[in-house]
């Protein structure tokens, strides 16, 4: 069941506790000459997603609606009926409604949002599809208060640049916390405030961008579920904005979660689409990103040939990328990012040495701190593959040194898989290793 944030948004509008709602039902119910015995768990339950029997959504909608002083229907409160079918393409207005009620679900750390399961098969799917395919928003404006105009847009874009550097220095985990304060206080309101539908496309844009880091910041706590619905929420905002190159670098984080998730053809399939879609629009350097996250998509499923296809594509669309005409997002894009990829691609398929090489030459290349560490344990995981079991302790000793004072989970998680090779080898040098490993661990996040 998919937490229902809606509901608790509206409560907290209408300030009534979970108690109180439950007796209001009750009441209402005894008018219809219904007996009704609702508390507060009953409540509880819907918000973690269960649908009450018989009429109680539409006395919910009439309690509510008495309290703000608007109509609601059951959409409104989170109770649509799931068996009818999804529209084709999701109302725009509904949808910021539904989005900053997930934004504050999380900000409060409600567990059943931030526990949310992934979400698998067809719906999964169905927003990458929504996105590619028409229809388009003809006319985002929008009546309202407070006025928008573009240096509040500048703003919220600079404080999405802000974020990514954060997340960059200090990882996800003490990231996610101040985007989400940011989302719920500065852009939930200029979402819906009132705006033009040039300004309210660039509006829509920046606020993807903000949503994505959101994700990108979950993706890194290990909130997959939670994660994966920001980049579904950024990629409706990316279909408002009608900008096909901002929608295909959401897909490209959508395809690098699928491979964390083991979900190869998934990322292979989804890296096509944002290939297909954005077309003459997307920047070589999303391009050359897409094209190496296949290469290892299928390199992971041990199809040598598309994977050498891939990276051969990927190389061909490096050669073509200029940093200063690159937009904002695709910036991680950096020199030695795909060396990396390819590094990676190569000691999966088996060629250590080439392997070896192209993460040793990642590793001289500058980058920021976060994109350094990731690079050093790539270069470890080579060396460990070869054998050559000094050279993988000097690196990771780097790795542990880099990644002080980073909170990610992700990062963790290349920890434990370098512990778990090291601690089967007959060395000196990495047995240390594993005992700086074991004592990094033990820092809780």
């Amino acid at each position: 069941m998919e937490p229902n944030t809606l509901l608790d948004a509206l409560l907290d509008e209408a300030g009534i506790s979970r108690k109180g709602l439950a007796s209001r039902i009750n009441q209402a119910g005894a008018a219809h000459d219904k007996t009704m015995r609702y508390d507060h768990s009953s409540v509880i339950r819907w918000l973690r997603g269960q649908r009450p029997r018989g009429v109680v959504p539409d006395l919910i909608c009439d309690v509510l609606s008495a309290r703000l002083g608007r109509p609601l229907t059951v959409e409104d409160i989170g109770m649509g009926r799931g068996d009818t079918p999804a529209p084709a393409s999701t109302p725009l207005a509904g949808f910021i409604e539904r989005s900053a009620a997930l934004w504050r679900s999380d900000q409060q750390q409600r567990r059943d949002v931030q526990q949310a399961p992934v979400i698998t098969g067809l719906p999964a799917v169905g927003p990458v599809w929504e996105w590619e395919n028409p229809p388009d928003d003809t006319d985002v404006s929008r009546p309202g208060t407070p006025r928008v105009v573009m240096c509040d847009v500048e703003s919220l874009r600079q404080a999405r640049g802000h974020y990514e550097q954060m997340y960059r220095r200090a990882g996800g985990v003490v990231t996610k916390a101040r985007v989400l304060r940011f989302l719920n206080t500065e852009a939930a309101p200029l979402l819906r405030g009132a705006y033009s539908d040039a300004t309210g496309r660039e509006l829509h844009r920046t606020v993807g961008g903000l949503v994505a880091v959101a994700g990108i910041c979950s993706y890194d706590s290990d909130a997959q579920g939670l994660a994966q619905r920001y980049f579904h929420q950024a990629l409706r905002l990316a279909k408002a904005s009608g900008d096909r190159a901002f929608g295909g670098y959401i897909i490209a984080l959508l395809v690098n979660q699928a491979l964390y998730m083991r979900d190869y053809r998934q990322a292979v399939a989804f890296a096509e689409a944002g290939l297909r879609a954005a077309g003459n629009t997307i920047s070589p350097g999303l391009a050359c990103d897409l094209h190496a996250m296949q290469a290892k998509a299928f390199s992971r499923m041990g199809d040598h040939a598309s994977a050498r296809r891939a990276m051969t594509a990927a190389e061909v669309a490096a050669s073509h990328i200029r940093p200063d005409e690159e937009p904002a997002e695709t910036g991680y894009v950096q020199p030695g990012l795909l060396e990396v990829n390819l590094a990676d691609a190569l000691m999966r398929l088996g060629d250590t040495g080439p392997a070896q090489a192209y993460a040793a030459e990642a590793v001289a290349t500058q980058t920021h701190e976060r994109g350094r560490v990731h690079r050093l344990a790539t270069l470890t995981d080579c060396q460990l593959r070869a054998g050559h079991a000094e050279q993988a302790a000097a690196t990771a000793t780097t790795v542990l040194d880099s990644m002080q004072g980073m909170e990610s989970l992700r990062l963790r998680d290349r920890l434990v898989k370098m512990r778990r090779v090291m601690t089967g080898l007959r060395s000196t040098a990495t047995a240390e290793v594993v005992e700086r490993i074991d004592d990094t661990l033990r820092i809780p996040l």
